[in-house]
């Protein structure tokens, strides 16, 4: 068991054990995507819809076991709320499935999000029964508004899309969760477990990743490590750390000592 059944969270309506969300994309084939993801011991995985060839019968869709995973489809590409609402409808049509993230992205080169557009395309999908996970910049105001207009939660990122250079505002992430009433999860920046640990010990609620596994020199071990990072990490949290102090404290007592 890597996670107690005793700490559970709730993602729209549904229950879960495992705390990393995986993502599908940038592996070399089906076999080593399906070796990561088990490996990660996710039971949410993401899909980004507008680079998947539906007309190919042996896509990446047909490489994830549904009966084993929960399909999160993404829009990943999209620049506008338009976009974003179409692809997700499109989704629905397919019957992957209501629980969708929400990506609109402001900028091709830094991929930062939008957060005007994707403001407006969570409105548009939340009034059509949706249950939004959307992706946005690591900004209190923004998460709140977010929270506000319906989203199931929120998800700020730790850095740059694919950039690996982990956690970089922790300050502003412990504020995003102080002031959350659904669920805060990292989402892209990620490099390596020990990020994945930083952001659990932050006291989100989960982490989304994709390319710190899948550009891995061995994915499936790093899915593993990922894995086992999100644990050490919340327990660390649940756990509550020492108080931090500017000068030395003697681990052993000092009365008493022999002279």
């Amino acid at each position: 068991m890597t996670h107690s059944p005793e700490d559970t969270w709730t993602l729209g309506g549904r229950t879960l054990r495992s705390r990393l969300i995986v993502g599908t994309g940038k592996y070399k084939d089906a076999e080593e995507t399906r070796a990561a993801l088990a490996a990660s011991g996710a039971e949410i995985v993401t899909v980004a819809l507008r680079r998947v060839d539906l007309k190919q019968k042996d896509n990446l869709l047909s490489w994830i076991d549904t009966s084993r995973y929960t399909l999160l489809p993404n829009t990943a590409g999209c620049y506008t709320a338009d976009e974003a609402v179409r692809t997700l409808r499109l989704a629905r049509e397919l019957g992957i499935a209501d629980l969708v993230k929400l990506e609109v992205i402001g900028d091709p080169k830094t991929l930062y999000p939008d957060n005007e557009e994707t403001l407006k395309a969570a409105k548009i999908l939340l009034d059509e029964g949706f249950v939004v996970l959307p992706y946005c910049t690591a900004d209190p105001i923004v998460c709140r508004k977010l929270e506000a207009l319906g989203c199931a939660a929120v998800m700020p990122l730790a850095a740059p899309i694919g950039s690996g250079l982990g956690i970089r505002d922790r300050h502003t992430l412990r504020l995003i969760v102080e002031q959350a009433r659904v669920p805060v999860i990292v989402d892209a920046g990620v490099g390596t477990a020990s990020d994945a640990t930083v952001a659990m010990e932050l006291g989100v609620d989960a982490v989304l990743m994709n390319t710190a596994i899948a550009k891995a020199q061995r994915p499936a071990l790093m899915a593993e490590a990922m894995r086992d990072g999100i644990v050490a990490g919340r327990k660390a949290f649940l756990a509550g750390r020492m108080r931090a102090v500017p000068y030395a404290n003697a681990s052993s007592p000092t009365a008493g000592l022999i002279e």
